[in-house]
């Protein structure tokens, strides 16, 4: 457990750049670490997702509008679209937005691959939400 516990730190310290936060409160400080810890943990649940359940349907990963954005882009793309996809095809397209190339000889996305591909998917996500009628960003 402690090798996971480091992920996690890893993910909050770098990923997160917790420690270059200039907020004059610990209050603010407080609130900001609460909300940087829920992103960490989405990172590091979906990279531990990616290796345990691999198989696992996409819809356990994403939400409706990520994976109706998610197969918008990989359509594009000319892969298999997301919405018919495991958890580890969902991993490796939000990785290739973060940067990575998916060769044969590569290793499985790392979670600073996953922070920027899902940092990129959720700014895409909320530009498509904000052309979506006010009844289908509920869902």
């Amino acid at each position: 457990m402690r090798w996971r516990i480091e992920t996690f730190h890893k993910i909050l310290k770098s990923g997160c750049r917790t420690e270059d936060a200039k907020l004059r409160t610990a209050e603010r400080l407080v609130n900001l670490v609460a909300v940087f810890c829920i992103l960490s943990w989405r990172i590091f649940w979906l990279t531990m997702l990616g290796r345990e359940a691999p198989k696992a349907p996409a819809t356990v990963v994403l939400t409706k509008i990520e994976l109706a954005v998610l197969d918008a882009i990989v359509k594009h793309q000319g892969r298999t679209p997301p919405s018919r996809a495991t958890v580890a095809d969902i991993l490796v397209a939000i990785a290739r937005l973060g940067g990575y190339l998916a060769r044969n000889s590569d290793g499985p996305p790392g979670n600073k691959i996953l922070w920027r591909g899902l940092s990129k998917l959720a700014d895409i996500t909320y530009g498509a939400t904000l052309r979506l009628p006010r009844a289908l960003v509920g869902n």
